[in-house]
């Protein structure tokens, strides 16, 4: 089983960061495209890029899952075509201004391109959007998203698991993230279990 996952500018890189452990825990193998700005988000929140994070994350889980970075402007890389087969495409944590590229048709880097690819081909483009407030063009944006076919998760976690910390509260988002791409996991807090 093969994921895109591609993570932009906005605040909230350690989604990005768990969303990656997630996958490579349940063994998917993961093409990670990383816009510049949010290798400098994770910088800042995270003490390291998500680049960097790659390795301690494969080091740590032990996982045999494949992680292949893939260039942000490389129009080339291959979830840039329809024939290129994968499960899907999560965008953690999701900029608004990645949201109104994608939702416009402009594709001018491979987040976007990719993302524009599995609407088209009706695969799975889940995207963890973090921004808030929301303002009127941002939710018609999201509207014009959903009607085409993405999933829209709001980075929110929840909270009738009972976290104790943030990185429960965030694992428990990617474990729903995993969901939605149809991804069997033990992240996500069921309800009633």
């Amino acid at each position: 089983m093969k994921v895109v996952l591609a993570v932009s500018g906005a605040s909230g890189a350690i989604f990005g960061a768990e969303m990656l452990r997630a996958l490579v825990c349940h063994q998917v193998d993961v093409d990670l495209i990383c816009s510049p700005v949010a290798d400098e988000v994770a910088e800042q929140e995270l003490g390291e890029g998500i680049g960097c994070r790659v390795a301690r994350v494969l080091r740590e889980t032990g996982s045999s899952a494949q992680v292949r970075s893939l260039d942000y402007d490389d129009f080339a890389a291959p979830p840039s075509s329809g024939s290129y087969r994968h499960q899907g495409m999560l965008i953690v944590p999701c900029s608004m201004a990645t949201v109104g590229r994608i939702a416009s048709g402009a594709a001018p880097n491979l987040i976007c391109r990719a993302a524009d690819v599995c609407l088209k081909e009706r695969r799975p483009l889940v995207l963890g959007v973090r921004e808030t407030p929301l303002s009127t063009i941002h939710l018609r944006n999201l509207l014009s998203l959903s009607e085409a076919g993405a999933i829209i998760a709001p980075a929110a976690p929840s909270f009738y698991g009972q976290p104790e910390t943030i990185l429960e509260m965030v694992r428990t988002y990617c474990g729903r993230m995993l969901d939605a791409l149809g991804i069997e996991n033990d992240w996500a807090f069921r309800w009633g279990s």
